[in-house]
């Protein structure tokens, strides 16, 4: 614009256009004007003749005053119109410069500039004005691609600025969903699972009275309801934090084989009443010690012998355990053993439903149920695979099902990496502290405990379950009372600790200081929480 300007007042000119060309190269598009006259954006073929005559040579040409891209001003009252010359513009190859509003320059391409002398006027275009109007043509290129530029270095860095504030917005609206869902499970993890917890207490206790039939059929619906509600809350808080990689092993030294006996004695229980013998296979050459997490470990084999029980009724079901040397199943998964790890084998057989083979695969999807009858009948919430898939991966691992088909059983396998303990059993086993074992089938009646609870319904479960244990209880609701009731009477107390604050230890230690004379006397005290 401003060379227009100063070329109209240089030469007295009465208009000065330039015309540049459209993204598709058809035509050319009237982009500035020295006196605003004609609507800019006005466009014309570029395929003209005298178009043609004028990009066909880098000097100026005179052309007629009634062209297409000259009938610029207006005519009313002007018996002569001025001499016009028109001149291209070379535009220059901008290709490297991605400027959006101008195409793609694979041929020489030109603007064109026209320059009007006033009408009514015998003034005729000089050869020197010619030769300053060629001169300048080459300018305006070079300012037309330095402006070009520009113009998109400014159009990036504004986009770039939305992409940031975009890109904020998304990192607090994450950030607030990532809040929200915490306070969620938080909530989940004490509020929903201490009366989930009191639920299902009340309804064991009161499985043990005297019901009706019909009563019965009602408690232990509601017993089961719950204890399936339970599940999935923990499957849920697990999921969670497993998703958000905040989940991390915790690793220590463990006795594998009696954790494999700890299984079995929580498991027996629900195999008996379907009378489903359980067989357990520990390998000769399986590590005694080892290092793992332990938890994470029982859970997975928990999760997949629970479900052999839950899907078989009849037959048999067997664990075996044993060092792996090789993995064939997965193309993506090596065992490489070393002198500090060995890779454990898992494998669970049983006699039950069986699985479709085309089924196999959704199994380990979270919320994902076959559709045979006997899932549909078991309940479940089909999150227990897709965890204990997720922790066996965590175990830098592999978990896969084998089955026939329907009605012919299955056996799940999973191999886990642990650590080979520094220890020898002689030295582990004397660095455990000597326990006296508690006797099978232990008499508690007339046993006096504490139990302190805010809670007031965490407090009548456990002391409903106490009292249906033969105990004497007496109940407190803080730490304060507790303190001022407990006597050399009281051989155990019950503690809830879920706030982690200071002050339930304190008192603990106030206990411990309240019997310092009399240790033999000092209660048990035991800490309980809903808090995983």
């Amino acid at each position: 614009k401003t060379t227009l300007v100063e070329l109209g007042r240089t030469l007295a000119l009465e208009e000065c256009a330039l015309w540049m060309p459209t993204r598709t190269g058809l035509e050319l598009q009237l982009s500035y004007t020295l006196r605003h006259q004609h609507p800019v954006e006005y466009t014309v073929p570029i395929q003209l003749p005298v178009i043609n005559q004028v990009f066909g040579t880098s000097r100026a040409v005179k052309i007629s005053p009634n062209s297409p891209v000259a009938r610029l001003r207006p005519v009313s009252g002007k018996y002569m119109l001025g001499e016009v010359v028109a001149v291209r513009v070379p535009l220059l190859h901008l290709s490297n410069f991605q400027i959006n509003d101008w195409p793609e320059l694979s041929t020489k391409r030109y603007a064109l500039m026209v320059l009007m002398l006033p009408s009514d006027s015998a003034r005729q275009w000089h050869v020197h004005e010619l030769e300053l109007v060629e001169v300048v043509a080459d300018q305006v290129a070079v300012a037309l691609s330095h402006a070009a530029i520009l113009e998109e270095s400014m159009r990036a860095r504004n986009l770039l600025m939305e992409q940031n504030v975009a890109l904020d917005l998304a990192r607090r609206e994450a950030e607030t969903a990532i809040r929200a869902r915490n306070d969620f499970l938080a909530v989940m993890n004490h509020e929903m699972r201490t009366p989930m917890h009191a639920i299902i207490a009340l309804s064991s206790l009161l499985q043990e009275t005297e019901l009706t039939p019909e009563q019965r059929l009602m408690v232990e619906t509601i017993l089961k309801s719950s204890n399936l509600l339970a599940t999935l809350m923990n499957d849920v808080l697990d999921l969670s934090r497993l998703e958000d990689g905040s989940l991390q092993l915790e690793l220590g030294t463990f006795n594998l084989h009696t954790l494999f006996r700890e299984v079995l004695n929580l498991i027996k229980p629900i195999a008996v009443v379907k009378k489903l013998p359980i067989t357990l296979n520990l390998a000769p050459d399986l590590p005694e010690f080892v290092v793992g997490d332990e938890k994470r470990l029982m859970q997975i084999i928990l999760n997949i012998v629970g479900n052999a029980v839950k899907f078989s009724k009849q037959g048999s079901i067997s664990v075996t355990a044993l060092v792996t040397k090789s993995d064939t199943r997965a193309a993506d998964f090596f065992v490489v053993p070393t002198g500090s790890h060995f890779y454990l084998r898992v494998k669970v057989k049983d006699s039950g439903a069986g699985i479709n083979p085309q089924d196999i695969p959704k199994l380990f999807t979270k919320f994902a149920q076959t559709q045979s009858l006997a899932t549909r009948s078991s309940g479940g919430s089909g999150l227990g695979l897709a965890i204990s898939k997720r922790f066996v991966n965590l175990m830098e691992g592999n978990i896969w099902i084998e089955s026939d088909g329907l009605g012919k059983g299955c056996t799940a396998i999973f191999d886990v990496k642990l650590g080979i303990s520094e220890c020898s059993n002689e030295s582990k086993q004397s660095g455990i502290p000597k326990v006296p074992a508690i006797p099978r089938h232990s008499n508690f009646t007339g046993l006096k405990v504490l139990v302190m609870d805010e809670n007031g319904v965490s407090r009548m479960v456990t002391k409903g379950l106490l009292v249906h244990l033969g105990c004497e209880v007496t109940t407190v609701s803080s730490n304060e009372e507790c303190l001022r009731v407990v006597s050399h009477e009281h051989k155990v107390v019950f503690m809830d600790v879920y706030l982690p604050g200071v002050e339930n230890y304190q008192i603990a230690l106030c206990i411990h200081e309240k019997f310092t004379k009399q240790r033999h006397q000092r209660p048990l005290l035991v800490a309980l929480t809903g808090n995983t």
